[in-house]
């Protein structure tokens, strides 16, 4: 029996891409296909324009992401990336553009409101910037925060330390104090090991593993453990010799004798019976 939902079916990728490229004409400067997932390079000057006509002609109604990449070695070093998805066809599509340090991007605001945050938040960690955005401020990092912690170049210490100080009763910056052992990171695979020597390995390469046997020793007989059945008689005759049983003929010893009361013992003087009181002897007047 089929059973029917309203939810739409997952739309294939085919022809997707060139049916975009045909509408867009000259603001697409290039298309990508990988992993199911269609990318989309657009000119940064004509990103307003493709992002409304996709939105509006190609029915991608929700704005889902906005993510930067750093690329140090490309002159223009950052791709920023817009996740879109269409409601109504349940496909996604991802598009691109790429700016540097000083060039602004067109700003996405006046056709999705909710890209104002985004866009915040790839300019505090990438320093992007965005032309248009009216409330472009840091959203992640503190007040007075310096540089833009996702970029490849920024220091895995960072610039400045924040703390409390006691003095001035505020948050303060200070410039980072570590000792060299502290900046040192080791970015090798823990999995592949190192192509240096570690200290203290030296000692494996002066004495090295014994090899290995072709036939490991084992047990081939009972004997060779002290086993078998003169061990086990052995051990019968130690346990009955030793029996308490046999000693007395093979009766159990009698409980002892309750002990008897002392009647003739005389009540002790004091206040009160049965208490630590009753042991205080009352002293005699004069004494």
């Amino acid at each position: 029996m089929a059973v029917l939902h309203s939810a739409p079916k997952y739309a294939s990728n085919e022809g997707v891409a060139d049916a975009i490229k045909t509408a867009l004409g000259d603001a697409v400067a290039s298309t990508h296909e990988e992993h199911g997932e269609i990318l989309l390079t657009v000119v940064r000057e004509k990103l307003a324009d493709a992002m409304r006509s996709l939105r509006d002609d190609h029915e991608y109604q929700q704005l889902m992401e906005i993510a930067g990449v750093d690329y140090p070695g490309r002159a223009e070093r950052f791709e920023v990336c817009y996740c879109l998805l269409s409601v109504t066809k349940n496909h996604r599509l991802i598009v691109k553009v790429s700016t540097d340090e000083a060039t602004p991007v067109p700003s996405v605001t006046s056709i999705w409101p909710n890209a104002g945050w985004l866009e915040r938040e790839v300019f505090d960690l990438y320093g992007v910037l965005f032309a248009g955005n009216d409330d472009l401020r840091r959203i992640l990092t503190d007040y007075g925060f310096e540089g833009h912690p996702f970029r490849k170049d920024f220091p895995l210490t960072g610039h400045v330390e924040l703390r409390y100080s006691e003095q001035e009763k505020r948050v303060v910056y200070e410039p980072v104090e570590l000792t060299q052992d502290f900046r040192s990171f080791d970015f090798m695979s823990p999995w592949e090991g190192a192509d240096y020597v570690l200290p203290g390995d030296e000692k494996a390469a002066e004495h090295p593993a014994p090899p290995p046997v072709d036939k490991p020793q084992t047990t081939d007989k009972p004997s060779d453990t002290g086993a078998g059945a003169k061990t086990d008689a052995k051990a019968a005759e130690k346990a009955s010799a030793g029996a308490p049983a046999e000693k007395d003929g093979g009766k159990e010893p009698a409980e002892p004798e309750a002990t008897e009361d002392r009647p003739d013992r005389p009540a002790r003087k004091g206040e009160v019976q049965d208490t630590p009181a009753s042991t205080e002897v009352k002293k005699e007047e004069g004494e």
